[in-house]
C-alpha cells in the first residue's frame, strides 16, 4: 500500500525580523508632543482605583491636536515630574471599553491610550525613563468596580 501523506518537512529556521534601524518592528508606540495640561488624580471605587490625565499637544499644519494620555496607579505620581510646556514622548498602550447603562440603553464604546512610561525631550529636570521609573498599567479598569462611570 502506497501512502498519500507528504513526508514531514524539517521545522524551518526563523530569522528575527528586524527593522533597516536595527530595532525590532513591534516595539510599543509613542507619541510625542507639549504638554498642555495635567489633571489632578482622581479616584475611583471602593478600593482607590487612581487616574490622572495628560493631555498633549501637536501643532502640526493648520490644526491642533488635543491627545489625552491616561495615567494610572502608581503612573499618577510619575507625572509630579512634569510640568506644562515641556516637550514629553510618551509610550502607551490603547485600551476599549464597551459600556451601558441598562439592557434597553444604547452601547457606547471607549478608547483610552493609558501612558506606561515618558522621557523629556526638552525642558528641565531628569529624564523619566528606565525601570525605576516605568509605570505599571497592568489594570483593565478591574479595580474601579461597577461604579456608573464609563471610563
Amino acid at each position: 500500500m502506497v501512502s498519500c501523506r507528504p513526508k514531514p518537512r524539517p521545522p524551518a529556521q526563523v530569522d528575527p525580523i528586524q527593522t533597516t534601524n536595527g530595532q525590532h518592528p513591534m516595539k510599543d508606540p509613542t507619541v510625542r508632543g507639549v504638554v498642555h495640561l495635567i489633571e489632578e488624580t482622581k479616584s475611583f471605587g471602593q478600593k482607590g482605583f487612581r487616574k490622572r490625565l495628560v493631555v498633549l499637544e501637536q501643532s502640526k499644519g493648520a490644526f491642533t491636536n488635543f491627545i489625552p494620555v491616561e495615567f494610572v496607579k502608581d503612573g499618577c505620581d510619575a507625572v509630579d515630574d512634569l510640568s506644562e510646556g515641556e516637550e514629553i514622548e510618551v509610550t502607551y498602550r490603547l485600551s476599549g471599553r464597551r459600556w451601558q447603562r441598562d439592557a434597553s440603553s444604547e452601547v457606547k464604546f471607549f478608547l483610552s491610550a493609558e501612558g506606561m512610561s515618558f522621557k523629556k525631550v526638552s525642558g528641565s529636570g531628569r529624564a523619566s525613563e528606565g525601570p525605576d521609573d516605568a509605570i505599571d498599567v497592568n489594570d483593565d479598569y478591574s479595580q474601579a468596580g461597577n461604579d456608573d462611570v464609563p471610563f
